[in-house]
């Protein structure tokens, strides 16, 4: 699309806006074909002065000619001293005819995706997306605006209206046609309008590029170099996801077994974490006496204390079934990945190698795994999270390919992955089922979804976790019911 290109990197002219509706159709009706101009309409300001705030955009078609216009919106905003940045924008006569789209999580949901991986591709903040789009009371960001200097007139009249962007000057001319191409179908998706076949082979592998930061992949490497940098890390997600597999995985393979793996629950307490009296059998006459006995913590950085020039792992499954404020009680001073060298004295004198003096030794790295899915558990407190590095992992549909899932199963991790990505807030999106409940494993499908997948729909029905979409819930379930 050089025409169109070449129309985003030039500066504001006296020809820009004639320049601008031939550039636009002619994008149009080769992205989208001669139907176009049934679903999207051209608007274009050319205006040069110094107080005018020119653009160009392709608007929902039925619009007035001139004046105010609503509903989504993809458009420029040229500037006499740089090329013009790319914008999804709400038109100033407000939402309609796309409250609907606006409203739907699953819309900006995507804009944001589009977003990071822009900046991703070029390892620079030059994309942003509004939180909620629907706030057209709410002001740019000011570390945002001031990105957009060059461009002061069209920012102060449409700021609150934008709701993504991509600045273009000193961007690869590459991303600016991927950012250009995104935005544009993105708002032609929620147009009803389809894609030539000719370009829907590139829109498939830029989609699925971008989609890859609505559910960013958390890799064992990576969670392993968390650690060896923070030594205090915590990987939640909703169930199926992995969790505890991949903390298994890690202590098997990167700490060479070096380590352990403990459970909390809710009769978790200090004296079994950290170290306490507990009863043991007396001399004589008497029948039981109460020694200092050392908790999984002490003993694990015993352990780690014995080799220490060899990282030890202390994995806690379902970290949150505790609490862990209580749990940890003062040894909560010692998770302080920056200073080492803290320690804490003990109630009690429990012996070599700390006696009453508690320190973690610095090889000694700690990895919680949390379902959060799991609503009846309180949050972690700030206090908690503070000092523990936190990464989600969520569930990831290659798995299912690699591992050679049923096209059954991948039908309906697709389903019931859209059905979160387009209705679920952002609490509600956190709970999409991980892939472990669409794996095959030698088990007919049909029985896997039936005895595990729709159980755990039904509690988030049950609980009204999904309350906002729960007829979309039931409708899957429903489709559920029709495998064979």
């Amino acid at each position: 699309m050089p025409s169109m290109l070449d129309l985003v990197r030039a500066p504001l002219g006296k020809n820009w806006g004639t320049a601008a509706e031939e550039a636009l159709a002619e994008f149009a009706e080769g992205r989208y074909g001669k139907k176009w101009k049934n679903k999207l309409q051209i608007r274009v300001n050319g205006e040069t002065s110094d107080d005018a705030a020119p653009f160009a955009a392709l608007i929902p078609a039925g619009q007035p000619k001139s004046g105010p216009y609503g509903g989504i919106s993809f458009v420029l905003f040229p500037s006499a001293e740089a090329p013009a940045f790319v914008s999804l924008v709400i038109g100033t006569n407000g939402l309609s005819p796309d409250e609907e789209a606006l409203g739907r999580p699953g819309h900006i949901r995507q804009a944001a995706a589009i977003c990071r991986w822009l900046n991703n591709q070029a390892k620079a903040p030059i994309a942003w997306a509004k939180h909620d789009p629907v706030r057209i009371d709410l002001s740019m960001p000011r570390q945002v605006r001031d990105t957009l200097a060059a461009y002061e007139n069209a920012v102060s009249k449409y700021e609150k209206m934008i709701y993504a962007l991509c600045r273009t000057e000193g961007t690869d001319p590459d991303v600016i046609q991927q950012a250009t191409l995104a935005f544009c179908d993105l708002v032609a998706e929620e147009r009803g309008l389809a894609l030539l076949k000719s370009a829907e082979e590139e829109m498939k592998t830029a989609r699925a590029q971008w989609m890859a930061h609505v559910l960013p992949v958390t890799t064992r490497q990576r969670v392993h170099t968390l650690l060896a940098q923070r030594r205090f890390v915590v990987l939640e997600g909703p169930p199926g996801t992995g969790k505890t597999l991949l903390a298994r995985q890690l202590l098997q393979n990167e700490y060479h077994g070096h380590g352990r793996t403990i459970q909390f629950h809710p009769e978790t307490t200090y004296e079994t974490f950290i170290g306490g009296l507990a009863p043991r059998p007396g001399t004589g006459d008497m029948g039981l006496r109460f020694d200092p006995r050392p908790g999984q913590l002490m003993e694990a950085a015993a352990e780690a204390l014995s080799h220490p020039k060899q990282p030890y792992l202390l994995h806690i499954d379902e970290i949150n079934r505790a609490d862990l404020a209580k749990v940890l009680g003062e040894a909560i001073y010692l998770f302080e990945p920056t200073e080492p060298d803290r320690s804490i004295v003990l109630p009690h004198d429990f012996g070599p190698p700390f006696g009453r003096e508690f320190r973690l030794p610095l090889n000694l790295h700690v990895l919680g795994t949390m379902n959060s899915a799991d609503r009846s558990i309180a949050i972690l407190d700030i206090a908690v999270r503070r000092r523990f590095a936190f990464l989600p992992l969520w569930p990831d549909f290659t798995v299912l390919e690699n591992e050679n899932a049923s096209e059954s199963m991948k039908q309906a991790f697709q389903k019931l992955f859209s059905i979160f990505m387009e209705e679920a807030t952002d609490d509600a999106f956190a709970l999409m089922p991980g892939h472990a409940y669409f794996m095959d494993n030698g088990t007919p499908a049909t029985t896997l979804l039936r005895t595990g997948l729709e159980p755990l729909l039904r509690e988030y029905l049950l609980q009204g976790y999904v309350s906002g979409f729960a007829d979309s819930i039931h409708a899957y379930i429903d489709w559920l019911g029709t495998l064979e």
